[in-house]
This record gives structure tokens, C-alpha cells and sequence, in this order.
């Protein structure tokens, strides 16, 4: 392809390329799938994307029509692969110079560069590192940030390989630039420092732009570039600088100064801080070893902002999240933790437990106990009146990051810590005994708060806690409240309960329970749990409950919640099997609407199948009246020609060997499925042949 004549012809393809036309597009797009394969192609595109006059939508089209072509014709081994001449040229271009105006196309093409990087630097580009190492070097703004960028990238993909040759490629690379992506962040750090100190924002947020891009880079480089970390002084230095930085000042004044920012700074702000934290979490994950000097630090970093009056007002949620992962990868890390045989464990195992053990004592963990039950595990004003608001919404957010957070690290530190624990949670417990003021909201929820503790625990407090007598002396008299603002304790209690009654709780007990839970259910007062329960003490409540369920099935409307409560239900059918013909009526009218309402719902899918399965159980031979929705559901879930058998399949196999199972009688619309399992069997779903087989066995 000769260049000159080519340019304008493959230009005006481009061009056509980006039209909104159809009838414009198409052939374009044809067009430039022909040449991707002849040669010259890929440097009339480099010609174009780099050339600033022309149209942004054209060069960003040109970038992503060579990154494509990287991925597919690059490799020697690739069919119509690029001659080396021509990358030899390509490879030139592509770091003349960094200059790229626009932010979209400049990221592009230091991804395209990073994947040349991949598969030739250094043997075929040896220069390329040393050339981003001086352009970054420059006083242009603009060129500086390009080629910062374009490092970064380069040494994120090169830190990704995982063949033993590569690494040690790596670990070279490593060691030859990591002074200087040293000197490069603690430049890049000081120079934003001293502009937001004497009030130059502007230049500030281009600095601290680079700050985060340097600090990238030299997160890649230390978690992946060295074998043993520990041996190199100036990685635990700068480990140490880069995450806990030299003095608790310095974070506090970073952390203020996100909160007081502009929008853009303090979003770039907690991005920075945010990689701080990272930067630790990964060399701990990494270099469990290495990291035992940072672990003192890591932890009074942590415990202070996250548990003590230094974080009030500065923090934000996701530092607080970092925070604590920190802290719950250094209590349960394995390699912390001494044999125990004493003498079967390692001096770096037995020196890592020695700092912990002399970190975490009586008042520190006593402290973080009550911080996370009285602070963090508080439900807040804009939590209630979502739940006043939409409680569907209200369960779903719950669940999100925040909250599961706080109660793994509770949960592993409980564990860890139990002996020293259990009396402080117990003691919380106690001062809670007793009528709550139904005023007094922050008393509420710190019961809701502190039962919430006790549930996470269950195991942990099996010899501490008599729940048999809790459950009757309080825990049911609390149910009972009906006043609105006691509604966090009743859905506290459900739930303890429910944590509860696999760890111990009598059965004779079950019945008083049982009641309770089908009055919460009278007043769609309740989180439904699939609670464990005897069949002959659940059979007097079997007609109300499976009632009052199937009412809240019809009544709630947002997917996760209809798949929870169709597990309970199929629970509930499952246990009680051909007991619950009398009641299923209801149901088995309801479920072809709800399977067509859920088209778009494969999930929710999956949830009704698995109903229908104890249904048809359930019902034997008499499901056989099903047989008009049944039939077409089992036909789509087993038919791979249909895009949904990859969510239904599983369960739609299943549901047809059931069905089968309790068919009195073959009947040819039976049969008449029988179609789709030579396509099956073509597939070779391996996973699925046992459930064909017993399928082929009963027809």
C-alpha cells in the first residue's frame, strides 16, 4: 500500500466510517476489514491518528483500528501478520513524540503502545523504555503527562506476564528504573504540595495528576518487580513513603484537603489516597514477609483514622473500607500465624505474630469492638427513611460495600480475639436488657446495633450465650412491640434469630417461633429467612405461612426480592413435599405470569424453575395439570439454540427429570422435548450428561 496515495482514500473511509449513515457506514466498515490485512495499512492509520489537523472522531477511529490490529497481526505467528519492517517503522512512530491535545486519544494510544510493549520490549524495543524515561523528563507540560501516562501503562501490562522469562525481565526493569519512578513521585508529590499551600489550584490538579500517575507506575514496579522486596532498602522506604507517608500530619492534610477541594481536585484527591492504601494492601498480599516491617505502622495508620478521633470529619467511605481490609488481612494473613508446635514455625512467621500480639491489646481491641458495633454497624437517618420509603431499595443498599465490610472485620477479629472480645460484647449486651425508650431512637439503634454483633458471633459465643433463655425472657417479648419506631428490632431480632437457631435452639421452642413469624408476616413486617425447621411442629402454621408468603411474592416488585422469597417458598415446599398439594393452588395460577413478567430476568428464571421442581415433586402424578406451562418452560430452559439455556439450562434439565420422574403416563407433547436433546448431546454439555442420560433412560 503506498503511502501517499493511500492516506487520502483510506482518510475519506474513515470518515465514512464515523457517519451515522448506515448506508454510509457498512461499506466503510467493509472496506477497512479488507486492508487490515495488507501491508502499509497499519502506517497510514499511524499517519492519520497522529496528524492533530484532522477530525477527533476520524484519529480516534484510526487508534482503535490499530489497536485492533496489534491484538490480531502483530505476533510473528499471526496469519497475515505485519512484516517486521513495517513494525520496525511503526515502533519508531509511535514514540517520535508525546503531544497527543486529546485526553481519549492520548489513553488509547498508550494502550496501544503497552501492547506492542507486551509482546516486543525489550529484545525488539529496547529503546523504548529509556525514551519514555526522558520524555518524562521534559518541562512541557503536555509531553510530560503523555509520556507518564504511556510508562504507566507500559508497566502495568509488562508487570501482568507470567511466564518465568518474563518476570525476570521485569525484575530487570525493575531494578533499573525504580530510582527514578522513586525521585519522579516524590517530586511530583512535593510540587503539588507546595502549589495547593500557596493557593495555585489550577496548577495543583495538573500536579497532582501526575502524582497519581507516578505513583501507579511505582505501585506495579514494587509489588511486582522485586523476588524478595525486604533485601531492597530503598523499596521499604519508599513503600513506607509512598502509603503511610513521613508523618500522620501529612495524611491528615491530604484528607482535609479532599474535603475541602473543588470537585475535580478532590475526586483526583481521594484517588491518590485511596492508591496510598492500595499500594499496601497489594505488597501485603504479595510479600506477606517483606511487609512484617510495615505492619506496626500499617496498623496504628489504620486504627488511628478508622477508630480514634484523628479521622472525625476527614475520612471518607472509602478509605475507611481500605482501612479495615488492611487491618483484616493483617489479623487473619497465614503466614502470620505460628504452628502449634512453636518450634514447626518460622522466624519471620513468629516476628509477625510478635507485632501483632503486641499492637492489638485489652484497650486497642476493646476500642475497635466498640467503635465498629456503636459507630459503624449504626443504621443512619438516610438508611431509615429509605427503608420508610422503599424498602426493597433499603435491603439491596444494605448489602452493598460499606456494611459487609465492617462485619467481616468484625467477624475476623471476633474470631481471632475471641477470648479478649466476649466479655465486651457480653457487657454491651447487658446494658441493654430491659425496655427500650420508644423515643429514644439512638437507643434503638444501638440495640439494633449490638444484636446485630451478637449475630455475626453466634459461633464464637456458643458456650457464652444461653439463647434458649434470651429468646424467651426478651427476645419474643420484643417481637411483639408493635410501636413503628421499634420496626429496627423486630427485623434485628427475625434475623438473630435466624443466625441463631442453627447454633443452638430448642425445638420445642420452634412453634412460640413460628407464631411470631407469621404475625411479622401479617404486618409485611419482616426480612424473610429461610429458616430450618421440623416438618410435624411447622405442619400447624403450613396454610398461613405458605399464604402469607405467596401475598408478599405478589406484592413486592423488584427482582431480587421475588427470587428470595421464591426460595422460601421452595424451601418451605421441599420440606413439607406432598403436604402442600391443598395450598399450592394460588401459586401454580401465578407462576406463568410471573415466567412471562420476567423475560428480561434470567435469574429470576432460575428462581421459578427451581420452584417448580419441589412443585412437581410435591404434587406426583398430579402435576401432570401443570403440564400446559410446564412443558414450554422445560422446552426454552433445554433448548440451546435459545440464548437463555445459558442461565436456565441447569434447572431446566432438572426440572425435566422430575417431571418425567412423576409423569404417570408418557404423553407425546412429553415426547415432543425429546428434540432438543440431540442437540444437547452434540454440545457435549459434560457437565449435564448424567441428568441426560437418567433423562433418556426415562423416556
Amino acid at each position: 500500500m503506498d503511502l501517499n496515495s493511500a492516506s487520502t482514500v483510506v482518510l475519506q473511509v474513515l470518515t465514512q466510517a464515523t457517519s451515522q449513515d448506515t448506508a454510509v457506514l457498512k461499506p466503510a466498515e467493509e472496506q477497512l476489514k479488507q486492508w487490515e490485512t495488507q501491508p502499509g495499512f497499519y502506517s497510514v492509520l499511524l499517519n492519520i491518528f497522529t496528524n492533530h489537523s484532522l477530525d477527533v472522531n476520524v484519529r480516534w477511529l484510526a487508534v482503535l483500528y490499530f489497536k485492533n490490529g496489534i491484538d490480531r497481526y502483530w505476533r510473528r505467528v499471526a496469519p497475515h501478520a505485519i512484516s517486521e519492517e513495517e513494525k520496525s517503522t511503526l515502533r519508531a512512530g509511535l514514540i517520535t513524540n508525546f503531544n497527543e491535545p486529546v485526553n481519549q486519544i492520548a489513553t488509547q494510544i498508550s494502550v496501544l503502545i503497552a501492547k506492542v510493549a507486551r509482546v516486543d520490549c525489550p529484545r525488539q524495543w529496547p529503546e523504548l523504555i529509556p525514551t519514555l524515561v526522558e520524555s518524562v523528563k521534559v518541562q512541557d507540560d503536555l509531553q510530560q503527562h503523555r509520556a507518564l501516562l504511556t510508562l504507566y501503562h507500559v508497566t502495568k501490562t509488562l508487570a501482568s506476564k507470567r511466564l518465568a522469562a518474563d518476570r525476570k525481565l521485569f525484575y530487570d526493569l525493575t531494578s533499573s528504573i525504580y530510582s527514578f519512578a522513586c525521585s519522579l513521585w516524590n517530586h511530583h508529590t512535593d510540587t503539588f504540595l507546595q502549589q495547593i499551600c500557596t493557593g495555585d489550584e489550577a496548577a495543583a490538579a495538573n500536579s497532582l495528576e501526575r502524582t497519581l500517575l507516578s505513583l501507579k507506575v511505582l505501585r506495579k514496579l514494587t509489588v511486582n518487580g522485586f523476588v524478595e522486596p525486604h533485601w531492597n532498602a530503598e523499596v521499604m522506604v519508599s513503600t513506607e513513603n509512598e502509603s503511610l507517608k513521613n508523618d500522620s500530619y501529612e495524611m491528615s492534610d491530604l484528607l482535609g484537603r479532599s474535603v475541602r477541594a473543588e470537585s475535580i481536585c478532590r475526586d483526583r484527591l481521594e484517588k491518590t489516597i485511596i492508591l496510598f492504601t492500595k499500594v499496601l494492601l497489594d505488597f501485603l498480599d504479595q510479600h506477606p514477609f517483606s511487609f512484617t516491617a510495615l505492619i506496626q505502622r500499617s496498623l496504628e495508620f489504620s486504627v488511628s483514622y478508622v477508630f480514634t478521633e484523628a479521622g472525625e470529619g476527614v475520612v471518607f467511605e472509602q478509605f475507611i473500607v481500605q482501612c479495615m481490609n488492611l487491618i483484616k488481612m493483617i489479623v487473619k494473613n497465614y503466614a502470620y500465624k505460628p504452628s502449634k508446635n512453636i518450634e514447626d514455625s518460622s522466624p519471620e512467621t513468629l516476628e509477625a505474630h510478635k507485632i501483632k500480639t503486641a499492637f492489638f491489646t485489652y484497650p486497642t481491641l476493646m476500642e475497635i469492638c466498640r467503635r465498629l458495633v456503636t459507630h459503624y454497624f449504626l443504621l443512619t437517618k438516610e438508611e431509615l427513611t429509605m427503608w420508610e420509603e422503599d424498602p426493597e431499595s433499603f435491603s439491596k443498599k444494605y448489602l452493598l460495600i460499606f456494611q459487609p465490610c465492617t462485619e467481616v472485620l468484625f467477624i475476623d477479629i471476633f474470631h481471632e480475639y475471641n477470648q479478649t472480645l466476649t466479655p465486651v460484647l457480653l457487657e454491651m449486651v447487658h446494658s441493654l436488657q430491659g425496655p427500650t425508650n420508644m423515643e429514644n431512637t439512638n437507643a434503638i439503634l444501638i440495640k439494633d446495633a449490638v444484636y446485630n454483633a451478637v449475630g455475626l458471633a453466634a459461633y464464637e459465643l456458643f458456650d457464652s450465650v444461653d439463647f434458649d433463655q434470651w429468646f424467651k425472657n426478651q427476645l419474643l417479648a420484643e417481637l411483639q412491640v408493635s410501636h413503628d419506631s421499634y420496626k429496627p428490632i423486630r427485623r434485628r431480632v427475625i434475623w438473630l434469630i435466624g443466625q441463631w437457631i442453627s447454633v443452638k435452639f430448642k425445638s420445642d421452642l420452634r412453634p412460640v417461633l413460628y407464631e411470631a413469624i407469621r404475625n411479622l408476616l401479617q404486618d409485611r413486617d419482616l426480612v424473610v429467612n429461610d429458616f430450618e425447621f421440623r416438618t410435624d411442629q411447622f405442619l400447624p402454621y403450613l396454610e398461613s405461612m405458605f399464604t402469607l408468603l405467596f401475598q408478599l411474592l405478589q406484592e413486592v416488585t423488584q427482582c431480587d426480592t421475588k427470587m428470595h422469597v421464591l426460595h422460601v417458598l421452595s424451601c418451605v415446599i421441599e420440606r413439607v413435599n406432598m403436604q402442600i398439594r391443598p395450598y399450592v393452588g394460588c401459586l401454580v395460577q401465578y407462576l406463568p405470569l410471573l415466567w412471562k413478567q420476567s423475560e428480561e430476568h434470567n435469574m429470576l428464571r432460575c428462581a421459578i424453575l427451581t420452584t417448580l421442581i419441589h412443585l412437581v415433586q410435591g404434587l406426583g402424578a398430579d402435576s401432570k395439570n401443570l403440564y400446559p406451562f410446564l412443558l414450554p418452560v422445560i422446552q426454552l430452559s433445554t433448548d440451546v439454540s435459545q440464548p437463555p439455556h445459558v442461565y436456565l439450562l441447569e434447572d431446566g434439565l432438572e426440572l425435566w427429570l422430575v417431571t418425567l420422574e412423576n409423569s404417570p403416563c408418557l404423553t407425546p407433547e412429553l415426547l415432543r422435548i425429546f428434540q432438543n436433546m440431540s442437540a444437547l448431546l452434540g454440545k457435549m454439555f459434560s457437565n449435564y450428561l448424567n441428568v441426560s442420560i437418567n433423562i433418556w433412560i426415562k423416556l
